[in-house]
């Protein structure tokens, strides 16, 4: 959502789950489990995207923002106040959606919604569908009583009834402890999946009680749906991304966080032990990003406006074995506020505006090699104490960065078979010799990576 005031949540705290009756799927299900995260693109050019791009780079999964529909304006922040669960928002009608669930599958992708189910809009107007709403009163859909009975805005984080119960950025705050409200929830999300959507990002998670987002998921024509919850780690604070773990996978937002400063301000020999050796969640319940929405214009992570630092903090990324990888794709923006170019339309990437982070060619490349050392340890880790690290993964995979300022040459160990390999980085070939090595110079800022099945550039 419109990124909140800081923080986001913690504190060990007990969690009163109430569990759907089904195994929980932590992490995407598949053997593909990379999300390209189209922020603010409209459906039909994520439908080309899949068909062009996603599908044959190998993600596994596409998120697309909210479809419903939400309050008119051209600033990105509107979609996430919706005013009715009707799929009119400014990114497509429901048979323009459809169309993109069943191309997206056609391609092997599966389709992620971020879903607003916290809150509903602030103000009163008419909607992006036609439909009048005020703000507590959405004909047909919630009226005053659906509403929690704290009308003020969140403003103490160290307090769960605060964080739960009052209005997030003046958002009407839906009380998601009552059973119409919960109904409706689930009425919206199973239309959803009646369309063919494979799971939910739920925007806000931590701002509902975590009972309360199981009882709903349990209500659900596919209860063990893919779900990624927006929990955010605010140490001290009342709310703690561990609690929601039973639903099923939380964004960890720590992450993102601590690869900035590596990146910007240590070593990335620090990495060695990255993910839970940092006290982050379990790798089999963690979403990981280097950036989303929210962030990158917060300015809490890296973003496109860091260039070639970002680019090899998404390797990094891609290559370590932690969590489920989203890559944030979305738009130039110098003001915080603006909408998607052509109100969301991608003629083509890299012009108008949009960035295609995807499509990034050292960032998709990256996509293959994930999904070939899928399950493979991390082996043979080289670091030179600095900015400088290296490591394969089993007998599948082996990268290299070089983020000192000037270039590297080395021999590296790995555990590959001897052969030659493409280095999918710059299409250039690699040769690992009998005793699994190989040398390789590196310029600043760029990588290496090579993948068993993957001979020819």
């Amino acid at each position: 959502m419109a990124r909140r005031t800081l923080s986001g949540a913690l504190a060990l705290t007990a969690a009163a789950f109430v569990m759907a009756p089904t195994a929980v799927e932590a992490s995407p299900p598949g053997t593909k489990d990379v999300t390209a995260v189209l922020f603010e693109w409209n459906f039909a050019s994520v439908a080309k995207e899949c068909r062009n791009t996603l599908g044959p780079a190998g993600f596994g999964y596409v998120q697309v923002s909210p479809p419903a529909e939400h309050i008119q304006g051209s600033q990105w922040w509107t979609s996430y106040q919706p005013v009715s669960y009707r799929i009119a928002g400014r990114l497509g009608d429901r048979a323009a959606f459809q169309n993109m669930v069943n191309t997206c599958h056609a391609a092997g992708v599966k389709v992620v919604v971020d879903t607003v189910i916290n809150h509903m809009s602030a103000g009163s107007g008419t909607g992006t569908g036609g439909s009048s709403y005020t703000k507590y009163n959405y004909p047909g859909l919630y009226s005053s009583y659906d509403f929690d009975n704290c009308t003020s805005q969140i403003t103490n984080y160290q307090d769960r009834w605060n964080v739960q119960n009052c209005e997030l950025v003046g958002l009407a705050d839906l009380d998601t402890g009552e059973e119409y409200v919960r109904s409706a929830i689930a009425k919206y999300m199973n239309d959803l999946l009646s369309l063919g959507v494979d799971g939910f990002r739920v925007d806000a998670a931590k701002h509902m009680p975590a009972a309360d987002l199981a009882n709903i998921k349990s209500r659900l024509t596919n209860p063990s749906a893919y779900w990624k919850q927006e929990v955010i780690h605010g140490a001290g604070e009342a709310v703690q991304p561990t609690e929601y773990t039973g639903n099923g996978d939380v964004q960890e937002f720590r992450y993102a966080y601590d690869l900035k400063r590596v990146f910007n301000n240590e070593n990335l020999a620090y990495l060695k032990n990255y993910g839970e050796g940092w006290g982050y969640l379990s790798s089999s319940s963690a979403g990981v990003f280097v950036d989303n929405h929210d962030t990158e214009r917060n300015g809490s992570t890296l973003s496109y406006k860091d260039n070639a630092t970002y680019t090899m903090a998404n390797v990094f990324m891609l290559a370590w074995p932690y969590g489920a990888p989203d890559i944030n794709s979305g738009y130039e923006f110098t003001d915080h506020d603006a909408g998607p170019p052509n109100g969301g339309r991608v003629d083509a990437c890299w012009q108008s505006g949009w960035k295609c982070q995807h499509a990034w060619p050292e960032i998709k490349s990256m996509v293959g090699f994930r999904n070939a050392t899928r399950g493979q340890s991390v082996t043979n880790w080289w670091d030179n104490g600095g900015d400088a690290i290296a490591f394969g993964r089993g007998s599948k995979g082996f990268v290299a960065i070089n983020h000192e300022s000037g270039s590297l040459t080395r021999t590296y160990q790995t555990s590959l078979p001897a052969g030659t390999y493409c280095n999918v980085q710059n299409n250039t070939q690699v040769t690992v010799n009998g005793s699994g090595q190989l040398s390789a110079t590196l310029a600043s800022n760029t990588a290496l990576a090579i993948y068993a099945g993957k001979s020819t550039c």
